[in-house]
């Protein structure tokens, strides 16, 4: 189910957002990562020296790139109806809490499972929605990580092009 972009704002808490494609974590993604933020790591960029020393018999995902991959897992059903920006723009506002729970080995694919929970006006004007996000392994038990997501609403520019933020 894809909820279009301007029910973001009124759609009740524990309504089902979106559920994303599967998403092949390569080693190649690993590789860019590592060269992105200067995280040399072997666990997650040199296979043998994984399989070798590693707990897990092979590289493993950076679990900042599994939670940077957020962004791309809610888009990917959205994205139709994230990019008209008439009626405001969501921006990424935080985290409430993190957690990685289950390593995700170079070749496995993944998913996002995201739920609208709460929301809140703030002081700016913005509306901060919170949604539940897990990321899911194809074929385990359990998730990869899960996160309370804050995102903020931000509303159309004043006229003069200025936003309220």
């Amino acid at each position: 189910m894809t909820v279009p972009e301007t029910s973001l704002l009124t759609i009740p808490d524990g309504t089902e957002v979106s559920v994303s494609d599967w998403v092949m974590i390569t080693q190649a993604m690993n590789d860019s990562f590592s060269a992105l933020t200067r995280d040399p790591d072997p666990l997650h960029i040199d296979p043998a020296w994984a399989a070798r020393n590693g707990p897990f018999g092979g590289t493993i995902a950076f679990g900042f790139l599994t939670l940077s991959l957020l962004t791309h897992l809610l888009r990917q059903q959205l994205q139709p109806d994230l990019q008209s920006t008439e009626n405001g723009i969501f921006l990424n506002y935080g985290f409430d809490r993190v957690r990685l729970i289950t390593p995700v080995m170079v070749g496995q694919r993944i998913r996002g499972r995201f739920v609208a929970g709460g929301m809140r006006d703030d002081k700016g004007g913005r509306k901060i929605r919170t949604f539940h996000a897990t990321v899911e392994i194809e074929g385990e038990p359990r998730p990869a990580l899960v996160a309370e997501w804050l995102s903020a609403w931000v509303p159309p520019a004043a006229e003069g092009g200025t936003r309220v933020a």
